[in-house]
């Protein structure tokens, strides 16, 4: 006999991992059997971490599914941002946009990417932190990684950057180091060359909330310098062409 899924008690275990900075195995978890039950539990859990920044980032899942979780914590680097750290945290250099009008659910014809680049308003430099309180992250079960937020630990917003940054970002020099060490050092690279790839699969999402990608959100897009585990506290520099964003992770 299966088990009786229970979103509360899946979303209030990860919580407390997160709390406690601990990982377990994919194994130890009752799985969520479908994305509505993983998109349920993962509301509770933004729930119980109080998140309510309008701050999201989209991917897609193994079998081409577009799917999205809030980013937490969530600073502005201006404001000289800290984002605590944490054995596992990795972290990923991104661009991220703001509508400025929304996109509503579509039943006719599916949105073209330069209607969604249309939409936006503004392009920003940002790193996203990431660590899951799954030991195997979503290669078990994808599901299981929706519903623990798809791994986010928090999201720095840096510098706005001129919007055609969605057409040119791949191949732009990037620069990175931590705690004085480079961590990367080449050509910008976003996994499907395109930065908007998995915004517009998420605009064409027939399944998506009716509240979102509306005008105001902000999206992060994706990695340019793939997932790089930070061992150890410290300060962060980023230097994409000419813009440079700066920020610390620090013990907690």
């Amino acid at each position: 006999m299966t088990e009786t899924f229970d979103p509360r008690g899946l979303a209030a275990r990860l919580h407390s991992l997160r709390q406690a900075g601990r990982q377990e195995e994919t194994g130890s978890f009752t799985l969520p059997a479908d994305l509505h039950q993983a998109m349920e539990t993962q509301n509770l859990l933004a729930a119980a971490d109080g998140i309510g920044s309008n701050a999201w980032k989209v991917t897609v899942s193994p079998a081409g599914q577009a799917v999205t979780a809030p980013l937490h914590p969530y600073a502005e680097a201006a404001a000289g941002a800290s984002i605590p750290w944490y054995p596992g945290l990795k972290f990923e250099t991104e661009i991220a946009v703001r509508l400025g009008k929304d996109l509503p659910i579509r039943t006719g014809a599916p949105y073209s990417r330069a209607e969604v680049v249309e939409a936006i308003s503004a392009a920003y430099l940002g790193a996203e932190l990431l660590v899951s309180a799954i030991r195997e992250s979503g290669s078990v079960s994808f599901l299981l990684f929706v519903a623990d937020r798809l791994g986010n630990s928090g999201y720095v917003l840096g510098p706005k950057l001129e919007k055609s940054v969605v057409d040119t970002a791949g191949g732009t020099p990037l620069k990175v180091t931590h705690a004085g060490r480079s961590i990367y050092d080449g050509p910008a690279q976003h996994p499907k060359g395109d930065v908007l790839t998995w915004l517009v699969d998420y605009a064409n999402d027939g399944l998506r909330p009716e509240a979102s990608l509306k005008s105001g959100a902000l999206i992060t897009t994706g990695t340019l310098s793939g997932a790089v585990e930070l061992t150890e506290p410290g300060e962060i520099d980023i230097l994409f062409g000419d813009t440079r964003l700066s920020f610390s992770v620090s013990k907690g």
